[in-house]
């Protein structure tokens, strides 16, 4: 079987910050790929887009909400707008997996949901599946985001919709949006689930049906929790028609208002390096469980690590991997040799 010849990784994201799209689609390929050579070059290649850019620049937008709510029509409607002011924009719109016995690949891809009438050099779009991750987004998601950061302008992660524990988004996005479906019999029992606690914005979309829309707003202006929130936001509702195309631009300047309302605050970029920590972890933790991460120092020695390396923090995530391989592997040779040593020894259980 012949050898994929895997890109440069200093090489490529030079193309990448230039934003040339079949550089995108090889960056996004090598993050999605496992091999050992892959990840090594895919930390190299997260290492060369690192930077201020990713701390302070672009805009991270999720999209979550329950199924029909009309999230791919919405985003279609939201990329029109951006496009018309000039911003270019990638979208990560994650599928639902189909169960393995099927082929485990995406079941719908986004470049078909999200309709665009002609091609445009200022729009990039990657179906992903989510891998049966009960969070609504798989591990890839983050890294994936992180290098379309570096060469759009806005970057939207759209969830699969499948249910009410998509919450894996608020630990990605800049400002997250949910996007309701007025009429559908779930808007009070989402209300009352944990999602209801991630978006900065909500969307109640179809609002063209009129009384339904309006009292599913309502609800959700009474009902939307401020526990643990900024109370300095107001957490806007908005009502919008993709179809219509109604309300979609002032949906869009409350998206760039909460922004600007980080920047404001000076957490934009504390944000962003908490939600890397996040992810580191939940991908140390996914590998190697709460042993490996206490083999490499414990969840605050992590955290520590990560915050001393800001900006290169999938550099040190591949450290930190390295690390605890290197101890489970150091563990099992002592444990084979005491075995030899010792065969009549029973097991302490």
């Amino acid at each position: 079987m012949a050898l994929i010849n895997l890109p440069d990784p200093e090489q490529l994201a030079s193309r990448i910050l230039r934003g040339v799209r079949e550089a995108v689609a090889s960056g996004l390929n090598l993050l999605d790929n496992r091999l050992a050579d892959a990840r090594s070059r895919s930390a190299r290649l997260l290492a060369s887009l690192s930077g201020e850019r990713q701390m302070n620049e672009g805009h991270l937008v999720g999209v979550t909400g329950p199924p029909g709510a009309g999230k791919s029509s919405l985003v279609s409607a939201m990329i029109r707008e951006w496009r018309f002011s000039g911003r270019t924009v990638g979208v990560l719109a994650v599928d639902p997996s189909s169960r393995p016995e099927l082929g485990g690949g995406a079941l719908l891809g986004d470049r078909i949901r999200i309709k665009n009438s002609s091609y445009d050099e200022g729009l990039f779009i990657r179906s992903l599946a989510n891998r049966n991750q009960m969070g609504g987004v798989s591990s890839e998601v983050w890294p994936m985001s992180w290098l379309m950061l570096s060469c759009f302008d806005v970057v939207v992660v759209e969830t699969v919709g499948v249910g009410q524990t998509e919450i894996d988004i608020a630990e990605i996005g800049d400002t997250v949006c949910y996007v309701a479906q007025p009429a559908s019999g779930d808007t009070i029992q989402y209300l009352k689930s944990g999602i209801i606690q991630i978006p900065d914005i909500f969307a109640v979309n179809k609002c063209d049906l009129g009384a339904p829309a309006r009292k599913t707003a309502a609800e959700i202006s009474r009902s939307a929790p401020r526990q643990d929130r900024r109370e300095d936001w107001d957490y806007p509702v908005c009502l919008v028609s993709a179809t219509m195309n109604t309300g979609i631009k002032q949906l869009n300047d409350q998206i760039d208002r909460h922004r600007s309302f980080l920047v404001g605050a000076g957490s934009l970029g504390n944000l962003r390096t908490r939600h890397h920590s996040a992810w580191v972890m939940r991908l140390l933790k996914e590998e190697f469980g709460t042993f490996g991460l206490e083999l490499a120092g414990g969840s605050a020695t992590i955290s520590q690590r990560l915050g001393e390396h800001r900006s290169c923090q999938f550099e040190e995530y591949e450290r930190i991997r390295t690390q605890i391989l290197s101890r489970f592997k150091s563990d099992n040779s002592s444990s084979s040799i005491t075995k030899k040593e010792h065969p009549n020894e029973q097991a302490v259980v």
